[in-house]
């Protein structure tokens, strides 16, 4: 069994990972980075990842990066935890890899514009009236796609759950906590609350809020607005 380290950061897209950690059921460590600190920018931690960013999962002390490359790897290593659907050819799995880069390359970058448009525009109040507003009109399309796929199914693959659903979850919650109204997305709302009822995401967020209690203390604790 590898020795794991995930590097994470609260409300971050860490989480996905973290889901699909817990999901495994495998004995992990995770390690807080401390980003209103700059500590994602550190020399020591750059010597891990010197893109800066999190997750990092560290695989007997070699690093992984890109939550792409990092729930492919766990999916495959793991294969008994069902993170995604077994395929039979290549194209079956380039589909998958596909769904998971929608998310990680489509998706992400809108909810970092809904969620963070200071990371856009600089100047805080213009960033929430001209970043965020065009964000949630492209948010919207999106969203209203995935709705209509799982209206035909509880999870993104069907009957069964995968890492995907655990991808869209933090979406969910990454830009539902800062405002963006879901009401005319029925269906993942409930997508969402079947995901909250899931031990493994209970426990992912046990270990994030432990993280929230570590930052509050020491006064670095961002909230979403």
């Amino acid at each position: 069994m590898p020795n794991l380290m995930l590097f994470v950061a609260p409300n971050s897209c860490a989480r996905v990972a973290t889901i699909g950690l817990e999901e495994i059921g495998v004995s992990f460590e995770t390690s807080l980075v401390r980003t209103a600190a700059n500590q994602q920018n550190s020399a020591e931690f750059l010597k891990v990842n010197p893109k800066g960013k999190v997750p990092t999962l560290l695989i007997d002390g070699m690093p992984l990066t890109e939550n792409v490359a990092i729930l492919s790897w766990l999916a495959a290593e793991f294969p008994d935890a069902h993170l995604l659907p077994a395929t039979h050819t290549k194209l079956e799995q380039l589909k998958q890899t596909a769904d998971l880069a929608f998310f990680a390359g489509t998706i992400h970058p809108i909810v970092t514009r809904i969620a963070m448009p200071m990371k856009t525009i600089a100047d805080s109040t213009l960033s929430f009236e001209i970043v965020r507003p065009p964000a949630i009109k492209d948010m919207n399309k999106i969203m209203t796609m995935i709705d209509a796929r799982l209206a035909q199914s509880p999870w993104w693959y069907g009957a069964d759950w995968s890492i995907v659903d655990g991808y869209l979850y933090w979406v969910w919650a990454r830009i539902s906590g800062v405002g963006y109204d879901g009401s005319a997305y029925p269906n993942i709302q409930r997508h969402f609350a079947l995901n909250n009822e899931r031990p493994a995401v209970q426990r992912a967020m046990a270990r994030e809020d432990v993280n929230i209690e570590i930052l509050k203390s020491e006064n670095l604790y961002r909230a979403p607005r």
